[in-house]
């Protein structure tokens, strides 16, 4: 059944005429006639009484008319919705991100919402091992991951170049270290763990085993937030993602300290499918994210590269 059709149909009830339509539509009556006699043979009733002078709709042509009535008016909705969401004025964006990766994001969300307030954006806390397969499933528009999830049907650009921090609250022995302190010179100290499993973990311990140095894991937290918390309260040291951390040392709550033999770089990256068309509300979001400054570390930093 034929929207193009329905319309005529509608017409000639209106106008009561066959030529009235004709005109109405800019069309010639034998195409109002057949647009009529389609609908006739698609409902297997008949729609306009012709016997009467003035075309006068059936039950049958009542009740289509009817219908046709609700269903154009269910188009013009459609249209109107699907025209605010190219205009991103509705809709939805769904973005994977651990404790850590949401960091990034906070500031590109605060710059969606100011442009686009009417589209609703969730940041789904997830397991980052997880956040690759749950962009492929269509779970999430998006994901943001410290690692290469090495898929061909994903695509994983970086967005942002992190790296784990040494920190120690302000009054530290090794807070005003002018110079790289030697990896040896924490051999005392009481480390503030994240006790959630990830390969910088791994790298941390290897990388204290390898130099012959203890590593004394002291307190294991589940959040950085509460390994913030703790080192600011002088409690003991930790090693961070930086960009968790860039507030507290701007406020200069807490120090970054330099170690010799321990840089990390931490790049971040956009994961979204490969084949397949975004969203509006999803590829405005990635491309907020693409803009995001870099952050580029210092050309010294060792690149640690991880799968998980």
């Amino acid at each position: 059944m034929d929207l193009a059709d329905l319309e005529t149909l509608l017409t000639v009830a209106r106008e009561r005429s066959f030529s009235r339509a004709a005109e109405k539509l800019h069309r010639t009556q034998p195409a109002i006639s057949q647009a009529v006699q389609r609908l006739e043979h698609d409902c297997g009733e008949i729609l306009i009484d012709r016997a009467s002078r003035r075309a006068r709709l059936t039950p049958a042509g009542e009740l289509v008319v009817q219908r046709a009535e609700q269903m154009l008016r269910e188009r013009l909705r459609l249209q109107h919705e699907l025209s605010e969401l190219r205009g991103l004025h509705r809709g939805k964006v769904t973005v994977g991100a651990n404790e850590s990766t949401a960091f990034f994001l906070l500031p590109i969300v605060a710059a969606y919402r100011a442009r686009w307030p009417e589209v609703k954006v969730e940041i789904r806390r997830s397991l980052s091992r997880t956040i690759p397969a749950e962009v492929l499933a269509g779970n999430l528009d998006l994901g943001v991951i410290a690692y290469d999830p090495e898929l061909r049907e994903l695509s994983a650009e970086v967005v942002y170049h992190d790296r784990l921090a040494f920190i120690v609250y302000p009054r530290h022995p090794l807070a005003q270290a002018a110079k790289p302190v030697p990896l040896k010179r924490l051999a005392s100290e009481s480390f503030i763990a994240h006790n959630v499993e990830s390969p910088y973990r791994d790298f941390t311990v290897s990388t204290f085993r390898r130099g012959q140095v203890p590593l004394n894991i002291a307190v294991e937290m589940p959040t950085i937030e509460s390994i913030k918390h703790l080192v600011a309260r002088g409690l003991g040291v930790a090693f961070v993602p930086r960009i968790s951390v860039e507030q507290e040392l701007r406020a200069g709550a807490l120090r970054e300290v330099s170690i010799r033999q321990f840089k990390v770089e931490r790049p971040l990256r956009l994961v979204a499918p490969r084949h397949g068309r975004l969203s509006h509300a999803a590829a405005a979001f990635a491309s907020l994210a693409r803009r995001a400054p870099p952050n580029l570390p210092s050309a010294n930093c060792k690149l640690l590269t991880v799968n998980c």
